[in-house]
């Protein structure tokens, strides 16, 4: 029995990139660190604003990278263990993650600020135009 995807309908023609990029993500079933997406008021119609709030308390500036790359967000975290410290009980291990967000065509990361462990990635997404399309029919004999 083979498998029906949710992009398998015949109507639904050149969605394989995206399929591929969900089941991606869907793999991605760590859920460390937790994390917020909000959409933010803007004073105009014409975009909307939305914010993705990571929790990465511990992580210095210098251990987050933040890339796109193919319409995926991929935020990053390494922390290095300080092998001059001896620790009695360690229960804040040092971790490495790595979290990729999926973006619609057109979306714009308007910057990113770390503050008081929380990394905040602020996205514009403009109001796309519609373009209707008139496709000429030619008539062979």
């Amino acid at each position: 029995m083979t498998r029906m995807t949710p992009f398998s309908s015949p109507l639904l023609l050149g969605f394989d990139a995206i399929e591929k990029r969900l089941e991606r993500v869907a793999k991605n079933g760590d859920a460390y660190p937790p994390y917020n997406i909000e959409r933010l008021r803007c004073d105009d119609e014409t975009s909307e604003r939305l914010r993705i709030t990571l929790a990465v308390a511990g992580f210095a500036e210098s251990d987050l990278e933040i890339t796109v790359e193919d319409n995926e967000l991929t935020v990053r975290g390494r922390q290095s263990d300080d092998l001059q410290r001896e620790f009695l009980h360690r229960g804040i291990a040092a971790r490495q993650f790595q979290r990729v967000f999926v973006l619609a065509d057109g979306m714009k990361i308007l910057g990113a600020e770390l503050k008081n462990g929380l990394l905040a990635i602020d996205l514009d997404r403009p109001e796309a135009e519609r373009l209707v399309r008139k496709i000429n029919i030619s008539v062979k004999d």
